[in-house]
């Protein structure tokens, strides 16, 4: 079990994933003052924005929960819609629902949604995630969104934050109703599962990942249910854990970000998860979002900058690369005097006609 855990935590690296058993130091002051309720919402919402539960299908029929935003007082007019998903292992009532609540604010009908086997959406074993299912449920997101009576269905864009980034821009390639996508603190999960940060896993590891992957198959089929694995991020920090790891913790584990619902926040994904992410990588047909148009947005001092320099490279036209000076990659799940919600306004309200 060390054995796989070790070789996963270097192939994954998502969030660093420590083991739970790391030595604690740190107070537990932060942890005492989270909100452990699910109806906890990590932002406030805008009194010009409404809110309210929705709940759709994906085509898997897996039920997908989220939280339709709209502006007040707009009358009979069609909007313009929107529907976020991210970051990869968090919920609506994270960094999307913040997203969500602004770009309604802004004259946008927003959906932000909790995807397949995660949050309060449907989808068993818990946990799990799929780069096809989780590319799916955004489509499913614009199939309800379509739906609408006050949605205008040909002036539908999407929203992916870190790993959602990702299956934002497959899902674009992939359905054409799509209009324009935009991607912030991007991460391509089936890259970063299959060849680890900045693509340094060798052959050798690799292959013995996959190996330790597939005997685990065994003994969960043995078992009668999949095991978890190691917690996304510990309880507390021994102070020594790389700095995108300390910052994944001031978001996930304190009053700023902790979500009950939370994978990052308060679980472990399966061992067996990165499966599926070791040979479908989803962003080969990037060169089909065009000719709509794409907008990423990464932070100067993010890890994760080259996932967005790499895209914008070999996506087509047109196409925006915009970083953001000073910031590091967990800057953009909530910083609302960081987050260029103005430039997402305007990229959105251009392409969206």
């Amino acid at each position: 079990m060390k054995k796989i855990t070790l070789i996963i935590t270097t192939t994954i690296i998502m969030l660093g994933q420590l083991s739970a058993q790391s030595v604690q130091k740190s107070s537990n002051k932060n942890l005492e003052k989270m909100n452990t309720t699910k109806e906890h919402y990590t932002f406030k919402l805008s009194d010009k924005v409404t809110r309210q539960k929705v709940s759709f299908k994906n085509r898997y029929g897996i039920a997908l929960s989220g939280d339709l935003y709209l502006p007040k007082n707009v009358g009979n007019e069609k909007l313009s819609a929107l529907a976020i998903s991210g970051p990869f292992g968090a919920v609506k009532q994270q960094s999307s629902g913040l997203y969500a609540n602004q770009m309604a604010e802004r004259g946008f009908a927003v959906v932000a949604f909790d995807p397949s086997y995660t949050g309060e959406s449907g989808g068993e074993p818990r946990n799990v995630t799929s780069p096809d299912i989780n590319t799916e449920d955004f489509s499913a997101a614009v199939d309800f969104l379509g739906l609408q009576k006050n949605v205008d269905r040909n002036k539908i864009g999407i929203i992916g934050i870190c790993g959602f980034g990702g299956f934002a821009l497959n899902a674009t390639a992939i359905d054409k109703r799509i209009k324009a996508v935009a991607t912030t603190s991007l991460y391509d999960m089936t890259r970063v599962m299959s060849k680890g940060y900045n693509d340094s896993v060798t052959p050798e590891q690799r292959a013995k990942t996959l190996e330790d992957l597939s005997k685990q198959r065994w003994k969960d089929a043995e078992a009668g249910k999949p095991a978890d694995g190691p917690r996304n991020l510990p309880e507390t920090l021994k102070g020594d854990e790389p700095q995108f790891v300390k910052e994944y913790f001031d978001y996930y584990r304190t009053p700023r970000g902790f979500h009950v619902n939370s994978v990052n926040s308060n679980g472990a994904w399966l061992i067996t998860n990165p499966i599926s992410f070791m040979n479908m990588p989803i962003l080969t047909y990037v060169k089909e979002i065009s000719p709509r148009p794409l907008l990423l947005i990464a932070g100067e001092n993010a890890h994760s900058r080259y996932f967005s320099e790499d895209i914008i490279k070999i996506a087509n036209a047109p196409k925006e690369l915009m970083i953001i000076p000073g910031a590091v990659h967990v800057d953009l799940y909530d910083k609302i005097d960081v987050i260029p919600f103005d430039k997402l306004n305007d990229f959105f309200s251009e392409n969206l006609k």
